[in-house]
C-alpha cells in the first residue's frame, strides 16, 4: 500500500504489537552495510524512526554509541527497555526533523522504513551536515507483497479491500506491484541532489507465511488500516481472516528489501 502522510501517530498506538509483529532484515543487508562504512567502539551512529528497534540490535552489537530518534513515546519507552544493556545507547523522543544533533558528528546514521516520513529535503539536507566527511548515509525498508501462489485468495482480498479499506480513504484500486531495481536506483539516486557521492543499491528477498490471525496482525501494524474507524477495520480484518481460512488457513507474503547507501 502507498504511503498516506501524516499517519506517522498511527503506529505508537500499536507499539507492543508492531514490535512483536514486524520483521527485521536479513543478515547480508548488514554485511554491506559494515562493508561500506566501518563501525565499532569508536563511532558514533543515529538511527531515524527506530520504532520497535527491528534494525537496532546490529548496529548495536558493533560497540559504536548509538543515538535513536523516534517520536513515539511508547516506542521510546520500549528501546530503553530493550537495550537497557547497552551504555552506549540512547533514546531521543521527537521527530527527527525537530532535533538538533550537531554537524560533522557522526560515522552512520541510518533509517529502517522510516525516512519517507521525514519531507525529503530536510531529511537529506539534515543527514548529510550531521554526517563526518567519508561518513555514510543507509536507508532501507521492506516491501511486503502478497501472496503470488495463490492467486484465487488474493483476488478475494482484493475484493475486501474493495469493501472497506479504498471507501474509506476515498481512493480506488491500485494494482499491487513488487518493488523492483529500478525503484531503488532512482531512491537512491535522490541522495546525489544534496551532495551524496560513492551511491550503492541492492536488494534482497525473503518469503513469509502467516496464519488468519497472524495476518490479521500484521495488518494492524499498517498505519494506513490503523486509521480505519475500528467498526469497518473490525468487520474488514475479519473478512480478511475468513478468506485466508477458507482458502487453506495460511498466506505468504513475498518481501524484497532495498538498500541505499550514500557517502559524504
Amino acid at each position: 500500500m502507498p504511503v498516506i502522510k501524516g499517519l506517522e501517530w498511527t503506529f505508537d498506538t500499536v507499539s507492543s504489537l508492531y514490535e512483536k509483529m514486524r520483521p527485521g532484515y536479513v543478515p547480508e543487508l548488514y554485511r554491506m552495510i559494515f562493508d561500506y562504512v566501518p563501525v565499532d567502539e569508536n563511532s558514533r551512529a543515529v538511527e531515524i524512526g527506530s520504532g520497535g528497534g527491528q534494525a537496532t540490535a546490529p548496529v548495536l552489537e558493533t560497540g559504536c554509541r548509538l543515538t535513536a530518534v523516534e517520536c513515539g513515546e511508547k516506542f521510546s519507552a520500549r528501546l530503553r527497555e530493550k537495550f537497557r544493556d547497552y551504555p552506549e545507547f540512547s533514546v531521543i523522543t521527537a521527530k527527527f526533523e525537530e532535533t538538533e544533533l550537531g554537524e560533522n558528528a557522526f560515522d552512520l546514521v541510518f533509517a529502517a522504513s522510516a525516512f519517507h516520513w521525514v519531507p525529503e529535503k530536510i531529511g537529506y539536507e539534515k543527514v548529510f551536515s550531521m554526517l563526518k566527511s567519508g561518513g555514510a548515509f543507509a536507508r532501507f525498508a521492506n516491501h511486503p507483497y502478497r501472496d503470488k501462489g495463490n492467486p484465487a485468495l488474493s483476488a478475494e482480498i482484493d475484493e475486501i479491500y474493495d469493501a472497506y479499506y479504498y471507501p474509506f480513504h476515498h481512493k480506488t484500486r491500485e494494482a499491487l506491484t513488487e518493488f523492483t531495481e529500478e525503484q531503488a536506483r532512482e531512491r537512491a539516486e535522490i541522495a546525489e541532489k544534496y551532495g551524496f557521492t560513492d551511491i550503492r543499491y541492492a536488494l534482497f528477498f525473503r518469503k513469509r507465511t502467516f496464519s488468519a490471525e497472524e495476518y490479521v496482525q500484521l495488518l494492524g501494524t499498517y498505519s494506513d488500516h490503523i486509521a480505519i474507524e475500528e467498526t469497518i477495520r473490525g468487520k474488514f480484518f475479519a473478512a480478511v481472516g475468513e478468506a485466508i481460512r477458507r482458502h487453506g488457513g495460511f498466506l505468504t507474503v513475498y518481501d524484497t528489501m532495498d538498500l541505499e547507501l550514500a557517502r559524504k
